[in-house]
């Protein structure tokens, strides 16, 4: 990590005092934080819109009901297909007919969403989302 440098921000007092009350809530312990925070989650964002082949991790989370006729099967045909992306699975039964499972999957940011498109896509899926975040490897 490089020398740290201080430097001044000119904010509303009501942008600053809501602010204040959304780092509180997030459990910071200070706004440097929760600004470096913010400028690291925008340059992984900005990073990945530029290049559609940039490495991240994500993770699919999908609900759905089990006893909809071959879907578990078509989800794990689906992770296997993509066996070298998918690189940990986790299943949870909700409850006598929901299951939850969370993938994370590796790979260049276009392949890592159709991925996780094709698997929320599948009928039956009542619920899925991606969220990506960065390898961590150009972050400082």
């Amino acid at each position: 990590m490089g020398k740290t440098i201080r430097f001044g921000i000119s904010l509303d007092e009501k942008l600053l005092e809501s602010y204040d009350q959304h780092i509180e809530a997030k459990g910071y312990m200070n706004r440097s934080e929760a600004i470096r925070d913010l400028i690291r989650s925008a340059l992984v964002e900005e990073k990945w819109a530029a290049a559609g082949d940039a490495e991240v991790v994500g993770t699919v989370t999908l609900v759905y009901n089990h006893h909809v006729r071959d879907l578990s099967d078509k989800l794990t045909e689906h992770q296997h297909a993509h066996h070298d992306r998918v690189i940990s699975a986790l299943h949870v039964h909700l409850d006598a007919h929901n299951c939850l499972e969370v993938l994370v999957v590796r790979g260049p940011v276009g392949e890592v969403k159709r991925i996780a498109n094709e698997l929320i896509g599948v009928k039956g899926v009542k619920h899925g989302q991606l969220v990506m975040t960065t390898t961590g490897e150009e972050l400082h």
